[in-house]
């Protein structure tokens, strides 16, 4: 079963529905999304998944809504009832419901904003495995009720940016509280299990990247000092370098794998890392007069 699916399970399986206000503003969610199609006097909500169209139906009969179809075309769920709704919050305008009228309850009252908000994401909204990254998002049929879904999420600390008529989240700390605040605490749970892995994961990666990044560099760097000390003996020239030169030279071609720390330890009279770099960096500019 995918995230996103077993989030939508955890949450149709909210116990609130002898809450009518909390019913109410679930419904109302729901009917924000864009899979709620209006024609023929008759509203439609449709979905793939079956808990989905579970909740959606158990909420149409705590509305007092009985009378409702439900059909299966392929993989899709679909209920369909009458357009006979009297509900005070939404008005339908251009074959789309709209919020409206009293809806500053939804705001003010943390429990009613969680419901419709949750009814909004079970409306459109889908999640990605977290395991490979994070998104989640929720599509509405408007920028009216996207903007004030948004409104209701930043009251709460709950962080979403918006493009059309999409909300969407790709912050694993804003997703953990999205999840929480909409009531599927499991999810989280098991969001916040996978999200440690994964970031332990992508900080070994960092420090791999990082060890091999200095190892070609330091690799590199070898490379070129060997081949301006051989270019040096090349042209009889190695006796010209000073003694402490030509000591740091000799150790450098017979250990070119070591870094310039290890170096310095190998002198006679040990120096520090900026000390063995200036003196191949002394060498090598030795070489660079020569080749001119």
């Amino acid at each position: 079963m995918s995230f996103s699916k077993s989030v939508k399970e955890e949450l149709s399986k909210i116990s609130n529905l002898k809450d009518k206000k909390s019913v109410k503003a679930e419904f109302i969610g729901y009917l924000l999304s864009n899979n709620v199609n209006i024609g023929d006097n008759k509203i439609k909500y449709s979905t793939e998944s079956e808990y989905n169209i579970n909740r959606f139906a158990k909420l149409l009969n705590n509305m007092n809504i009985t009378k409702y179809d439900i059909d299966i075309q392929g993989k899709v769920f679909y209920i369909s009832f009458e357009n006979d709704m009297n509900i005070s919050e939404i008005s339908i305008i251009d074959n789309k419901i709209l919020l409206g009228g009293e809806v500053n309850e939804f705001l003010d009252n943390e429990n009613l904003g969680k419901s419709i908000v949750r009814g909004s994401f079970l409306g459109s909204g889908s999640i990605n495995n977290p395991e490979n990254k994070y998104h989640l998002e929720i599509i509405f049929n408007s920028k009216q009720n996207m903007e004030f879904i948004k409104q209701i999420l930043n009251r709460f600390d709950i962080k979403m940016k918006s493009l059309n008529n999409t909300l969407y989240i790709k912050d694993g700390e804003e997703m953990s509280k999205f999840l929480a605040f909409v009531g599927a605490s499991i999810s989280v749970l098991k969001f916040e299990e996978i999200r440690v892995i994964r970031d332990m994961r992508n900080n070994v990666n960092r420090i791999v990247n990082c060890e091999t990044a200095n190892l070609n560099k330091t690799i590199n760097a070898s490379i070129k000092q060997i081949d301006d000390i051989n270019y040096i003996i090349k042209m009889n020239k190695f006796h010209e370098l000073s003694e402490s030169l030509q000591e740091i030279a000799k150790l450098r071609l017979e250990n070119p794998e070591v870094s310039l720390v290890e170096l310095g330890r190998m002198l006679i009279n040990p120096i520090g890392k900026s000390g063995v770099n200036y003196r191949l960096k002394a060498i090598s500019e030795f070489a660079d007069e020569l080749r001119k």
